[in-house]
């Protein structure tokens, strides 16, 4: 063999040694000053607030545990649970039928669910809650009836809407415009290809809804839907300008005969971390389920990991 076909195998001698070489060098991680100040700053005002909450006297938090199991704290608990609930299932109930019509190819049914969902949200809650409150000063009087013909059955309003039914036909009515609204953006995320290729096999239009829109429009409906319950929820504390006794009146009730104001708004802000907490891991694992087979949905801990940028640095952890 000559010296010019020596020349490359050296060569390459050469080469494969220096990537060796390379290879088994310690490779430094970039090093990120701005993020570890960043975040120690964050431990520090944590650590101040956290302090703060135990050395403070004037949270009197003997008095905040004492009142947190009271009956009338648990009772107004229920009635924001109750409401709630009912709010968003029946709500949400209405909202499908809106978002239907708003889909129909019957202009009027279009017109008619988007006028309705404009105006419901044109109006703050509070106000829609006010005017429901307040319907006996416009109509004091509820007929049944043939229209322009007799009536069987009138109903005098001021007995009839309580600040509870008024509280839930108000907050009913402005769930439903926006749970439409969701509904609808979940259904047409659903591509048409699909609807027109199960039409062509012959299946039914319920057929259809049920086994190929449903099951791919849930992932994008279950998101939204869970941040309307949490918001649901603390928005049930409105209630309250309109004597309805839930949570937060109940605490206001008590406060106004002791004026214990700050521990007793601690209790109903405590409540309302824990039902919120809660609702936000149920909310997870539905997002989860319906997530199935989809790429990139992560663990519960791992979302919390990469939140805490302390965490992503420590070594070990996935």
């Amino acid at each position: 063999m000559t010296r010019a076909d020596d020349a490359p195998i050296a060569l390459a001698r050469q080469e494969e040694s220096e990537s060796d070489r390379i290879s088994s060098d310690r490779v430094v991680p970039l090093r990120r000053p701005g993020q570890w100040v960043s975040a120690a700053v964050v431990l520090v005002l944590l650590a101040l607030a956290v302090r703060t909450l135990f050395t403070n006297p004037r949270f009197q938090w003997p008095v905040v545990w004492r009142y947190f199991t009271t009956a009338p704290v648990l009772n107004g608990l229920v009635l924001t649970l109750w409401l709630t609930a009912a709010v968003m299932i029946c709500g949400y109930v209405l909202g499908a039928v809106l978002a239907v019509m708003r889909l129909s190819r019957n202009p009027v049914l279009r017109l008619v669910s988007f006028g309705y969902v404009w105006l419901i949200r044109s109006v703050p809650p509070l106000v829609q809650l006010l005017f429901w409150y307040e319907l006996a000063s416009l109509y004091p009087e509820l007929s049944l009836g043939i229209p322009f013909g007799p009536t069987f059955v009138t109903v005098k309003t001021a007995h009839l809407f309580t600040g509870l039914l008024a509280a839930f036909v108000g907050l009913t009515l402005d769930v439903a415009a926006f749970s439409s609204e969701i509904i609808r953006g979940g259904i047409l995320s659903v591509e048409r290809g699909q609807l027109e290729a199960a039409q062509a096999l012959g299946i039914g239009p319920l057929r259809i809804f049920r086994r190929i829109v449903l099951p791919q429009a849930m992932p994008a409906i279950v998101p939204a839907t869970g941040n309307m319950l949490i918001a649901m929820l603390k928005a049930t504390s409105i209630v309250s300008v309109i004597a309805v006794q839930d949570l937060l009146y109940s605490v206001q009730l008590i406060y106004n005969q002791n004026f214990l104001i700050i521990p007793l708004l601690l209790v109903a802000t405590i409540w309302y971390i824990l039902l919120t907490t809660v609702l936000s891991i149920g909310q997870y694992y539905v997002e989860r389920f319906y997530s199935r087979g989809r790429r990139g949905h992560r663990r519960l801990w791992t979302i919390t990991r990469v939140n805490l940028p302390l965490f992503r640095q420590l070594p070990g952890i996935s």
